[in-house]
């Protein structure tokens, strides 16, 4: 069987990390060509402040050095620069003459340093920092001058400051804003950062535009609009990027500041993807890592002709250490009708809290100092969360440890070296490791730009609290560990559950809660508001039957269809289902809430595969999917079966949600307890007819 031939202009961290994506999918799909314009295999290019600042080699930011081309069959064309694609004859050529042929291109151009109309910018000694070149360039610069200015105040300008004074030159940022970084931090975080790295050495000019650089050839200082001078005898411009557009857009590909592509990462032009800095979706190009790699997953599953969700886009965040001070940023920090939730000031610690709030929901937080919470927050402010549910409940465990409890086991911790949360805890228990550098030590997790370091420090305290009370015992990749329900009690989910499973309490109804804590050792003789909805919920699937319905708890189930296609057959099969599903559903209490979707058809504007419950009409009949979710983290639900009518696609649906719900750990999202459980384990759990029966029966009883 042939295979078609995938070519990628661009080696950078967005087009290889599709490339991997592609090769854990299909590995022997393609035969993959890269041309890449610089003379090394990938890298990471987050990580050059680190080399510039004496931390890392080149060779520690290597991603995939040359073995793992040559491993995976990819050829590697370095040193080329593609000037020209021809559409419609489906290759490319390089400026120095070399043709190839593709059958599928994915552009992962990146960008450039943005150079601003300042006259000077020509002379000698004024740079940009961008690639390992400059890095050495900047090095040799530092044994001849002392001198440097650096113009941007944003994160790379500070990185490139720090290395800088790394070098023993004399480092003076220049800023256009009031305060620096002030894409991510407000004024008052950005001041707590400022007064760090003025202890560090570097010295900063705010609210300066620069008129032009001054010195003949050669630069010898700026000149600003105010009249004031600065010397300076090499000068650093790091004020932004700009999309590596120009191949594009000569080639006939729709551009605007950047290459315009769909939610699957399509370009204007047949079999032409784009994806990385150089792409442009939904009006928005980003230069953040995380966004990238969501798009080349599902650019890769797009390829290798496997069902996706699509790209909808990201809320940008930034989670990092900047010359040893960790930094957490997400969402919008200012704005119209924005408003503060949460401020905390600890200067003793040296820490500062922030969240901002837009009509009653987060949109926004910042942290200084201390990030542990920076993922919990995050959650928060990208699905949108009600500002109720920032304030911390009585007994709730630290916030910052729920999160890394809830974060599922493969879910990757450290993206710069790819490790995951089970990896880390798996070392943690394995190796007794102590400290955060042990682990860093053993599984690279925080080795290269910092930035997931607090995650894995609260994951090292975590894995020791479960630990210490027994919880951990036996945890591997695939059985995740679970922590305390909560302040009063050394149980865990499962242990409470098996535990109210052997106490008797249906003689009455409602139980006597107190009694029912007595005999459960719990700390607190009424319990707390974490522990007492969660015993309630336990309490109604006591032995595997529910038993009420009137309970504390969640009770939200939506069920959604697609309205806004003509009413066709299908159309009004998917109308009936969808009201069938909501009345027989409406008001039962959950684990957690639930979204179903019915969708008449493959183009609905309802998608099935991101849904709790999806249930898509093909001409088969109704595929029933489970598992998806369309927030942070994506997930794709996987295929329960195929049936013929409405009548067992319902009786499916609904078997699947009462397994879930006297199988759940409360609180615990369906696509999480699909991971938890083994999608695998639930569907032939549920395609055993007499069972599933039996289960979509128990919700007659139950509602």
């Amino acid at each position: 069987m042939s295979r078609g031939k995938l070519l990628i202009i661009g080696n950078g961290m967005a087009g290889v990390k599709c490339v991997e994506e592609i090769i854990a999918l299909e590995p022997n799909m393609y035969e993959i060509v890269i041309y890449g314009n610089e003379p090394r295999p990938n890298y990471n290019r987050i990580m050059l402040s680190k080399v510039l600042q004496g931390e890392h080699s080149l060779q520690d930011i290597i991603i995939n050095d040359w073995t793992w081309y040559a491993e995976h069959h990819i050829r590697l064309c370095t040193g080329e620069t593609v000037h020209r694609i021809d559409t419609r004859g489906k290759y490319i050529e390089t400026e120095s003459g070399l043709k190839e042929t593709y059958d599928i291109l994915i552009l992962a151009t990146g960008s450039s340093p943005f150079i601003p109309p300042i006259p000077g910018m020509d002379k000698e000694r004024v740079m940009s920092f961008r690639t390992i070149d400059d890095c050495t360039r900047m090095s040799d610069y530092s044994k001849t001058y002392r001198k440097a200015a650096v113009i941007g105040g944003g994160l790379l300008g500070l990185e490139a400051a720090r290395g800088l004074l790394h070098l023993g030159m004399e480092a003076v940022v220049v800023h256009n804003a009031h305060h620096i970084m002030n894409r991510q931090l407000d004024q008052k975080a950005a001041a707590m950062l400022q007064q760090v790295l003025e202890g560090q050495g570097m010295s900063f000019l705010l609210a300066k535009n620069t008129q032009k650089i001054t010195g003949r050839s050669q630069a010898q200082g700026l000149l600003f609009t105010d009249g004031s001078k600065l010397e300076a005898q090499v000068v650093i411009v790091a004020v932004g990027i700009r999309p590596n557009v120009d191949l594009a857009r000569r080639s006939g590909i729709a551009t605007n500041r950047a290459i315009i592509v769909d939610d699957y990462m399509r370009t204007s032009v047949p079999d032409i993807y784009a994806v990385g800095e150089c792409a442009e979706h939904r009006g928005i190009s980003y230069g953040l890592v995380a966004p990238l790699y969501e798009q080349g997953k599902v650019l890769a599953r797009t390829l290798c002709g496997q069902e996706t969700p699509e790209y909808k886009g990201s809320i940008p965040y930034s989670q990092l250490k900047v010359s040893g001070v960790d930094v957490f940023s997400a969402g919008e920090i200012s704005g119209e009708d924005m408003q503060t939730a949460i401020q905390h000031l600890d200067r003793i610690r040296g820490t500062y809290k922030k969240v901002l709030m837009q009509a009653g929901k987060v949109r926004g937080a910042i942290l200084f100092g201390d990030t542990a919470e920076g993922t919990a927050l995050l959650g928060l402010v990208q699905r949108g969360a009600d500002v109720a549910e920032l304030a911390p409940r009585e007994g709730a465990p630290d916030p910052a440890e729920m999160a890394a409890a809830a974060l599922p086991a493969q879910e990757t911790v450290c993206a710069c070296n790819n490790v995951t949360k089970a990896v880390i805890m798996k070392a943690i228990q394995e190796q007794g490791l102590e400290t955060a550098d042990q682990v860093k030590e053993q599984t690279k997790a925080s080795g290269s730009c910092g930035g997931c370091r607090p995650m894995v420090a609260v994951l090292l305290k975590h894995t020791h609290n479960l630990e210490k009370s027994g919880g951990g015992a036996g945890a591997t990749p695939d059985k995740p560990v679970s922590m305390p329900v909560c302040s009063c009690t050394e149980l865990g989910h499962a242990e409470l559950k098996e535990m109210l499973d052997d106490i008797d309490v249906l003689e009455t109804w409602p139980p006597d809660i107190s009694l029912i804590l007595q005999k459960l050792g719990w700390g607190s003789e009424h319990g707390c508001t974490v522990c007492r909805p969660v015993i309630h919920y336990y309490l109604q699937v006591s032995g595997g039957t529910m038993v009420v319905r009137e309970i504390e708890g969640h009770s939200e189930v939506q069920v959604r269809w697609d309205d806004q296609i003509p009413l066709s057959s299908y159309a009004r099969d998917a109308r009936g289902l969808a009201t069938q599903l909501r009345t027989s559903w409406i008001g039962a209490a959950m684990p957690s809430p639930v979204n179903i979707g019915v969708a008449p058809g493959p183009g609905s504007l309802v998608s099935a595969l991101v849904q709790d419950i999806g249930l898509l009409a093909s001409p088969a009949g109704w595929e029933i999917y489970a598992g998806g979710h369309a927030e942070h983290p994506v997930k794709q639900g996987g295929l329960l079966g195929v049936v013929e009518t409405e009548v067992q696609a319902a009786t499916l649906a609904s078997a699947c949600l009462q397994w879930y719900r006297q199988t759940a750990w409360y609180d615990e999202p369906l696509w999480a307890w699909t991971e938890r459980l083994g999608f695998m384990s639930i569907r032939e759990t549920l395609l055993d007819d007499q069972l599933q029966k039996e289960l979509a029966a128990t919700l007659q009883v139950d509602i």
